[in-house]
């Protein structure tokens, strides 16, 4: 038995072998394309367009109060009124101050009287100087509370300063109510405000110099960058803005700058503060004197054969990349500059770059995957 089993064995081993050298072995797959990471290098086409949703606010708006205490006596105007400017819109109970000016007056008739005789007596030297003195300080003083007085009567009626329309009505007539209190809320609603959120890309774009810093003025910039405003529902309409103000710092929270924009009040429709508008922002006049300097991934840019900088660009018609030679600069973090070879808006391999070659087809990696690396994400 126990020779019998070596023998099995051996015809076994045999019969493989003859098997293995009889058979051909399969080829490795072929790889059809590489999955990688794509880069959208900003400040082309793309970038020259962008649209950014808007907040409507009144591009004039004055919180009103009395400058003076009191009891409302009247209140002229509802939420949502037009007042005129000048429009007296409410009135204090002026009683109190009606004394006060009263007694004010009486005051001042004495004191002025006691001067027109000072006046007389001084002449004469019937009078000493420092009583005269006197007499006429207790006139300038009467004098100014009777002012005062006048002033603080006028105070009990509250005027619109301008045109506009009553946004809010803080107070119930009858209500004791405090100096500067908030009565009314007006908005001049004849010239809106666009408020939108710029990134730092954009603002770059926006407040960009030549390197020479002459070739084109912010007038300039401002005048050949077109702003519009969309309204849902208006769809067909576009509302030219004029840039009014732009921050130079960022919001602590988005990371963004405020940008506000102005524009006539539409007439066909009702557009009030606290609605919303899709603001589009037209660069490509401009984008041409931009600053050429490009900021790309740092793995994006590799070395050739000569060991000079390169990167891959994608063909997104064909799924298949190029090389294109670069100029590189400083490197801040995890971008480094692209002083040439760039112009933007192209689409270049920000992951897996090193394993590419000339024409070779890739795929783009899942949309969720395609997130830019930030300063702080590990290698």
């Amino acid at each position: 038995m126990s020779r019998i089993l070596p023998a099995i064995m051996v015809t076994g081993v045999m019969a493989f072998s003859l098997l293995g050298c009889g058979g051909r072995e399969a080829p490795p797959p072929e790889v059809t394309s590489r999955p990688v990471k794509i880069f959208v290098v900003e400040g082309g086409v793309t970038d020259a367009q962008r649209t950014f949703p808007g907040r409507i606010d009144a591009a004039q708006r004055a919180e009103l109060a009395f400058r003076v205490p009191g009891q409302l006596q009247e209140i002229l105007v509802k939420e949502g009124d037009l007042v005129e400017e000048k429009q007296v819109i409410a009135r204090l109970d002026p009683t109190d101050f009606d004394i006060a000016l009263k007694d004010r007056q009486a005051t001042f008739d004495n004191a002025q009287s006691n001067f027109e005789r000072a006046k007389e007596l001084i002449v004469d030297g019937n009078i000493s100087r420092m009583d005269y003195d006197n007499l006429e300080a207790n006139f300038r003083t009467a004098q100014a509370a009777l002012s005062q007085a006048q002033v603080d009567l006028e105070y009990t009626v509250l005027e619109a300063p301008f045109k506009g329309r009553i946004a809010r009505r803080s107070v119930e007539n009858f209500e004791d109510v405090l100096a500067k209190q908030t009565v009314f809320t007006l908005q001049n609603v004849d010239q809106l405000d666009v408020v939108i959120d710029l990134p730092e890309s954009v603002v770059r774009m926006v407040r960009a110099r030549t390197p020479e810093e002459i070739s084109v003025s912010r007038e300039d910039r401002v005048q050949r960058t077109v702003a519009y405003a969309v309204f849902e529902g208006q769809s067909d309409q576009r509302f030219a803005l004029t840039e009014k103000e732009i921050a130079t710092k960022a919001d602590e929270q988005t990371q963004t700058f405020r940008a506000t924009f102005t524009m006539d009040a539409p007439t066909a429709f009702t557009v009030l503060p606290g609605m919303t508008a899709n603001v589009l922002l037209d660069f490509s006049q401009i984008v041409a004197q931009v600053d050429t300097v490009k900021r790309v991934p740092v793995r994006a840019v590799q070395a050739d054969s000569g060991l000079d900088p390169r990167v891959w660009v994608l063909d997104p018609d064909s799924m298949t990349v190029s090389s294109k030679a670069v100029t590189i600069g400083r490197m801040t973090g995890r971008r480094i500059e692209v002083t040439d070879g760039l112009y933007g808006g192209e689409e270049i391999v920000a992951v897996g770059a090193p394993f590419l070659a000339e024409g070779m087809k890739v795929t783009r990696m899942a949309q969720t995957e395609q997130a830019v690396p930030r300063e702080d994400d590990p290698h």
